[in-house]
């Protein structure tokens, strides 16, 4: 993933523990209600999330024209 005018990719494993509790917490309360037969705790939800961030699949990104950071599934890019 590449910088572009509308991203700025933050690697994960350079945000401090408590940053990236705090992101990825913020992002699992945006998404809203869990729609599948399935409920998952926040902690499960929250491993989840590293998950997709450690393989790849979602990196967390600062959007320019928010002024906010957001996870981003790596299609949305």
């Amino acid at each position: 993933m590449s910088d572009s005018f509308e991203y700025t990719p933050i690697p994960y494993d350079q945000l401090s523990k408590d940053a990236l509790d705090g992101v990825i917490e913020e992002f699992i309360n945006r998404e809203g209600t869990d729609y599948g037969l399935q409920e998952w705790s926040l902690e499960e939800k929250r491993e989840q999330v590293l998950s997709l961030l450690r393989s790849g699949e979602a990196n967390i990104v600062f959007d320019h024209q928010s002024q906010s950071v957001s996870i981003l599934h790596k299609t949305q890019l």
